[in-house]
């Protein structure tokens, strides 16, 4: 009696959860990330304190005489957003784009040289002739990106307290609540799907080419960058929340599938 060879085959869930545990473990033994991590916590609290330091020194414009007078954050929140009634105050305008937000577009920098080693240690093209499916890679490679960079959230979180406290500013939140900070914090986690998935398109396009990567993931990151406070306000609700996780599942969904194609449709090299 012959006994007849099966093959078992291999569900899509868990092709991606082995792919994604070698790409966390990568990840989690890269000394690159831990740097931006601990830059992301870091950079807050040194300027916090270098605005508060600076606040009311006079700055003079030598071509034109003209005198602007540093106002430095009153308010430790105005590290995540802007306070509802301060939108027209004047001085602010280095806090309210410095902020929390910059980490979405700090986070390229992690998905760009990540994906641009594996292509350019071949580790992809060995990937994908052995055992791994090109969607498998986007799937694993979006879900890393996005937890990298909730991390990187919640450590510029951490951070801007820590920041406010050493500089003795007021975490007084006004009309808000702490519901708002919490809806605001999660409706910018779930955002990082969008940012997360237009990197991963890049960086898998440009593949070896990390500079090339990372260029076109600043400039298409910054086409959005804008509306980031204004769709994940301090004020945010459930309904910021909802909005940014269905908008994070579209791209992510949508261009995921771009750029699976886009594997599929370019050499590897």
């Amino acid at each position: 009696m012959e006994n007849a060879v099966k093959f078992e085959k291999v569900s899509f869930a868990v092709r991606v959860k082995s792919m994604l545990k070698v790409d966390l473990k990568r990840m989690f033994k890269s000394k690159f990330f831990y740097i931006l991590i601990a830059c992301a916590l870091v950079v807050p609290i040194l300027m916090t304190v270098m605005m508060t330091m600076m606040d009311g020194s006079v700055s003079v414009d030598p071509q034109t005489g003209v005198e602007t007078v540093i106002e430095g954050p009153e308010n430790a929140w105005q590290s995540i957003g802007t306070l509802p009634g301060a939108e027209n105050a004047g001085g602010m305008d280095v806090m309210s784009m410095c902020n929390i937000n910059m980490m979405f577009m700090a986070v390229a920098v992690f998905i760009c040289l990540f994906i641009s080693e594996d292509f350019r240690s071949g580790y992809a093209k060995t990937l994908f002739t052995v055992r791994s499916k090109k969607g498998d890679y986007v799937v694993s490679k979006t879900l890393v990106g996005f937890f990298c960079g909730a991390l990187m959230l919640i450590a510029y979180f951490i951070g801007a307290m820590l920041g406010g406290a050493i500089s003795g500013l007021s975490f007084d939140l006004g009309t808000l609540t702490a519901g708002n900070i919490v809806m605001c914090m999660l409706a910018k986690i779930f955002l990082m799907f969008v940012f997360v998935s237009i990197f991963v398109l890049i960086s898998v396009a440009a593949k070896q080419k990390a500079w090339l990567a990372l260029c076109g993931s600043l400039g298409g990151g910054m086409l959005l960058f804008m509306m980031v406070s204004m769709i994940t306000p301090l004020g945010s609700t459930i309904i910021n929340v909802v909005l940014c996780l269905i908008g994070g599942a579209l791209f992510a969904i949508g261009l995921g599938a771009i750029s699976n194609t886009v594997l599929k449709k370019t050499s590897l090299v």
